[in-house]
C-alpha cells in the first residue's frame, strides 16, 4: 500500500449525487440543501489508521477514526446509524455502509496526487462521484 490520502481536500464537482441521496432515502429538503453545501475532507493517514474530518458549510460535519480492515459506526445524513466495514481494494479504500433500511458502497481513491474521488454506489444502482482537489 503506497497510497497516502493525508491532506485537506475541497469538493470541486459532483455527478449523480442527488440521485444517490434519493436512493438512500434522503428527503427532498436535505437533498436540495446538499447541492448548496461546500464540503471539505481533512484527512490524516498513518498506515492503515484513518482520521477523516468532514467540514461542510451550514452542517455539523462529522469525524471518523478507523483502521482500514476494521469496522466502525457512523450516523448517516438520514440520521440512521450505520455499521461500516472497510478494506483496501488495491490502492483504494472500500467502505460498505449498512444502515437499517439501506446499504451503499463508498470507494475512496486518488486519481492523482491532487485529485481524490469518492465513488458512491447506491442500493438502487446509481453510481455517483464526488471529486475533491487538494487545498
Amino acid at each position: 500500500m503506497s497510497t497516502h490520502f493525508s491532506g485537506k481536500w475541497k469538493l470541486k464537482d459532483s455527478h449523480l449525487f442527488e440521485e444517490f441521496m434519493a436512493d438512500c432515502n434522503v428527503g427532498m429538503l436535505k437533498r436540495q440543501a446538499a447541492k448548496m453545501i461546500s464540503s471539505e475532507h481533512h484527512i490524516v493517514q498513518e498506515g492503515d489508521k484513518m482520521s477523516v474530518k468532514v467540514v461542510a458549510t451550514g452542517q455539523k460535519g462529522k469525524h471518523q477514526e478507523y483502521t482500514v480492515g476494521g469496522t466502525f459506526t457512523e450516523e448517516e445524513v438520514t440520521g440512521d446509524s450505520a455499521e461500516v466495514s472497510s478494506e483496501w481494494d488495491g490502492e483504494k479504500i472500500k467502505e460498505v455502509h449498512k444502515a437499517k433500511d439501506f446499504t451503499y458502497i463508498l470507494v475512496r481513491e486518488l486519481q492523482d496526487e491532487n485529485t481524490m474521488i469518492l465513488h458512491l454506489d447506491s442500493p438502487k444502482g446509481t453510481k455517483a462521484k464526488r471529486i475533491y482537489k487538494k487545498m
